[in-house]
Parts: C-alpha cells; structure tokens; sequence
C-alpha cells in the first residue's frame, strides 16, 4: 500500500516526515522458484482475485517446462475452482499449506525482505516511484540480493516425529 511505512524514530523536538498521502494499492502475487530463487509475478492496482491466479499459472506454464508444483496458502481466491480447472488444464499440481503456517510459504519472506529493503523509511512522492520501485526490485533480487537470498530463503525446515 502506498503509505507511510516509518521505522523507529526517535527525536527530542517535534519534526515533520513527509509521508505519502494517498491510500493507493499496488497488489503482487507471485511464484517463487525455490531453487533458483526467481520470482514470476503478476501485478496491478486493484485486487487480487481467481482471476489474477489463472494469469499467474498461465505465466509459470510459459516459463517453465516439465513437471510443476505449486505451493500455495489458503486464500479462497487460490481454491476456488476456475484456479483448479486451469491449473489441470496447465498440468500444474496445486499443493495447500496449511493453515496458519507462514513459516512455510517462502513467498511471506519475500515480501517481508521487499518490504525492508524498498518501503521502510523511505518517501515515494508518487505512486507511479513507488510501483517502479517495487516492480524492479522484484525483477533484480535474484541476482543483486542472492547472497541474502541464499540464506533468507532455505528449504530446512524443521521436521517432527510424531510417533
């Protein structure tokens, strides 16, 4: 959202911090390759809806060739059936987490990572330098960022045996 995202602060007089005014969304619902750590996003500035997950499935299936898994939360616009239909159509096996396991989702990393390193404390003094930010950001990380990338988004996670 295109509003004020302040860190800590601090100060002994009263200052003024120019924050944005408008409450203006910039939406992305993405796909992570959790091997190369790429991202296949699609974007807009109204809401995320079914219709927005048929576009992104259909962007996976253009960029990627053989067998697809996809990993997704329980938002009711991920398991509704049009995003079903398209996927079998696509050949692209849907997977669920489960419920309130963010953990999990290695996409919540990358946006909390987006959000520390594009918004906080910064001032965007239109949408359209906000959007732009965000959008190139995502487009680069995977390779200005693969360092922290590397670490930030590992595939160990803690198991249990419940034996």
């Amino acid at each position: 959202m295109w509003a004020p995202f302040l860190g800590i602060v601090g100060s002994f007089s009263r200052i003024f911090i120019k924050a944005p005014s408008g409450r203006k969304r910039y939406n992305v619902l993405g796909a992570l390759n959790a091997i190369t750590k790429e991202l296949i996003t699609v974007a807009n500035d109204g809401y995320i809806n079914a219709q927005s997950v048929c576009e992104l499935l259909e962007k996976i299936r253009a960029q990627v060739s053989g067998p697809i898994s996809l990993f997704l939360d329980n938002a009711k616009y991920q398991k509704c059936p049009i995003v079903f239909e398209r996927a079998k159509h696509l050949d692209i096996t849907l997977e669920h987490l489960p419920s309130y396991s963010p953990n999990l989702n290695l996409i919540e990393r990358v946006w909390k990572f987006t959000k520390k390193h594009c918004l906080y404390g910064k001032y965007f003094e239109t949408f359209v330098g906000f959007h732009q930010t965000i959008a190139l950001f995502l487009s680069t990380m995977h390779i200005q960022r693969e360092a922290e990338l590397k670490s930030l988004l590992t595939l160990n996670f803690q198991t249990f045996n419940l034996e």
